[in-house]
């Protein structure tokens, strides 16, 4: 539609500016008077010439590798411009000189060229920058839909991570009779509701997302005893401000996977502050637990390239071990 818009606008600017001025240039007083049907021949021409280019679009033909169609036009349209040159002279030509009258013809021979040339120019330039749009806008449009399918992919692998996690929880309280099991299903609960009514939508409010990281953290922490202490401090100047769901869940999650410990006391951090439409996001908890170096953190990295496609040059990401301490540090610029 707003191409539609810019094309008319353009239309109209060569109709009735510059077309007009260029005639202008021409002796149209003299020519009204004695040669005025090539002087209307002449308009129409050149308005056809015009409108003719604009419907074929020469630039997506040769694109479409249509040769032939353009040859064919290319020469009806040289044939109309050289049938143009031998109009009918004006009777008042009968009484001149024939130098004179071969200066005439020279003369309008040379104007025909010109508009011919002129008009030409200017439709392929146009074309050419309507298409080259019309290229950018199509390699987008394939690229936002490409985007929107991997995050849904992204997306999709995270959930059933977590939810692994999750049931191994449950299942470790459910083993060892804690009288703890039925308020982690309730908050098991409440984190599924979040989960399928939430990962959908495009973004929620921050204070949704820290919401579902309390109820999460709690949720962990009834498996913990007294070895493994949790602090999660929250900071946020505006609650509303939209981000997307499950942003930052997989950091967390690793918190708890490989810095708890049963056996060993340890402490696991978790802040998260939003000033001026900045979100900052930091774990660190000690390393209780390796990872095995050949299995891949799916996670991280699903995250990593969900904030490459939603917030690309607007997100610092640092996750990596410092001695005997884990430290994740994230900063987006949500607005």
């Amino acid at each position: 539609m707003k191409n539609d818009r810019i094309s008319l606008y353009v239309d109209l600017l060569f109709c009735l500016l510059i077309m007009p001025l260029v005639i202008m240039l021409l002796p149209v007083d003299r020519w009204i008077v004695s040669n005025t049907a090539f002087l209307i021949a002449l308009i129409i021409y050149v308005y056809m010439l015009y409108f003719v280019y604009r419907k074929a679009c020469l630039p997506k033909l040769f694109m479409e590798k249509k040769y032939l169609h353009i040859v064919l036009l290319m020469f009806v349209l040289i044939g109309l411009t050289v049938g143009l040159t031998y109009f009918p002279y004006p009777s008042v030509w009968n009484t001149s000189t024939a130098k004179t009258i071969d200066t005439r013809i020279h003369m309008r021979t040379q104007t025909i060229w010109f508009f011919f040339l002129m008009v030409t120019g200017f439709s392929l330039a146009i074309e050419l920058t309507f298409e080259l749009f019309r290229q950018i806008l199509s390699r987008q449009e394939i690229e936002v839909e490409k985007n929107k399918a991997e995050l849904a992919l992204y997306k999709a692998q995270i959930n059933p991570h977590f939810l692994f996690n999750t049931l191994n929880t449950l299942y470790a309280l459910v083993l060892s009779g804690s009288e703890k099991t039925e308020s982690a299903f309730v908050k098991f609960s409440n984190i599924l509701r979040y989960m399928y009514t939430q990962i959908h939508m495009e973004t929620i409010p921050v204070g949704q997302e820290i919401e579902y990281i309390r109820q999460y953290v709690e949720l962990q922490s009834l498996r913990l005893n007294r070895h493994t202490q949790v602090n999660l401090t929250v900071e946020a100047d505006n609650e509303q401000t939209p981000v997307p769901p499950m942003i930052l869940i997989t950091f967390v999650e690793n918190a708890f996977k490989y810095g708890t410990s049963s056996e060993v006391d340890c402490v696991i951090h978790i802040h998260i502050r939003l000033n001026k439409g900045t979100l900052y996001f930091e774990t660190e908890n000690q390393i209780m637990r390796i990872r095995e170096e050949n299995k891949p953190t799916i996670g991280i990295a699903n995250c990593r390239k969900r904030l490459d496609l939603l917030y690309p040059g607007r997100y610092k990401l640092y996750v990596g071990a410092e001695g005997n301490l884990y430290k994740t540090h994230l900063t987006i610029q949500l607005q």
